[in-house]
């Protein structure tokens, strides 16, 4: 049997070396090249990411019932081609969320300049100290008037199939600018605002909303999304109740509510990089620490 297997690879990859031409080269890498960029804006950092993995699972129970089947062992090839046709069908549902991000990615005016041309990350420049500044700022004032905001800091991992369904804002960070952006009365304030680095990549973007059935009822729908978007991705989101003013930051689906600014101000530049965790936490505070830890 074993030898039947190794003269079935044996025709199969003879086959191919004598039907691929350069031509079927480039075609390959044309194919290869657009599923990576696929993956890098619409898969990368999401809970889809981790299914991934079980597409090449599934090709390799394809190619093996492939076998089985020219081995003679027909049922068991059946039945393993079955079993990957049901799974493949419900990887529609399962990608559901991706899909339709990149449904709406291909809406857009100018996507193909977009995907090839811009750039994929903000480097913090000099105005570093600056940015804890103008956020605390902007949040002093949101918890005074109780204006709902809803911040998500991306610290340089993709969050581009989220942040380019938003409205482009490509600014440098400053409080008159937030406050601008989650004033009532503008069509982005509803949305959360994403920032990397010294700059607002976007507003008005529509996260994913927790699916946790222990969250308590008293969190909102920027609460939930906060939670949502943190569960998913390696972000930072803050938050500020549009009920309470209350101020909380979210990470790895831990929310954290902050009694003040002083507090909130050394939490910001720890998520941010700006400085280093020299002392040890109190039991308060631990929790978050931890994360930032990396534990």
């Amino acid at each position: 049997m074993l030898d039947t297997v190794i003269a079935i690879f044996q025709g199969i990859f003879g086959q191919l070396k004598w039907s691929l031409t350069w031509v079927n080269g480039i075609e390959i890498l044309i194919i290869a090249s657009t599923l990576y960029l696929f993956y890098i804006k619409f898969i990368k950092n999401t809970s889809s990411e981790k299914l991934v993995k079980g597409l090449f699972i599934l090709i390799f129970l394809w190619i093996m019932s492939e076998v089985l089947t020219l081995i003679n062992l027909t049922i068991l090839g059946l039945f393993l081609k079955g079993m990957v046709m049901v799974v493949s069908l419900s990887l529609i549902v399962i990608f559901q969320p991706e899909l339709r991000r990149f449904l709406g990615y291909l809406g857009q005016p100018g996507f193909i300049g977009k995907t090839l041309f811009s750039k994929s990350s903000h480097s913090i420049q000099d105005t570093e100290v600056d940015i804890i500044k103008e956020i605390i700022e902007a949040v002093k004032y949101l918890t005074k008037t109780k204006t709902g905001a809803l911040i998500v800091f991306n610290k340089g991992l993709s969050t581009g199939a989220y942040s380019d369904v938003g409205t482009r804002i490509d600014g440098i960070l400053s409080t008159e600018l937030i406050l601008t952006i989650f004033h009532p009365n503008t069509p982005l304030h509803d949305g959360a605002m994403v920032v990397e680095g010294d700059k607002i990549l976007s507003a008005g973007v529509l996260l994913p909303l927790t699916e946790d059935p222990k969250l308590s009822w008293k969190y909102g729908t920027r609460h939930r999304a906060a939670i949502g978007m943190s569960e998913i991705s390696d972000v930072a989101c803050l938050v500020v109740s549009e009920e309470t003013g209350d101020v909380s930051i979210c990470m790895d689906g831990m929310l954290k509510k902050y009694e003040d600014l002083k507090t909130l101000k050394e939490d910001l530049e720890s998520i941010l990089g700006l400085k280093k965790i020299t002392e040890e936490p109190d039991s308060k505070h631990k929790n978050l620490f931890d994360i930032l830890r990396g534990k």
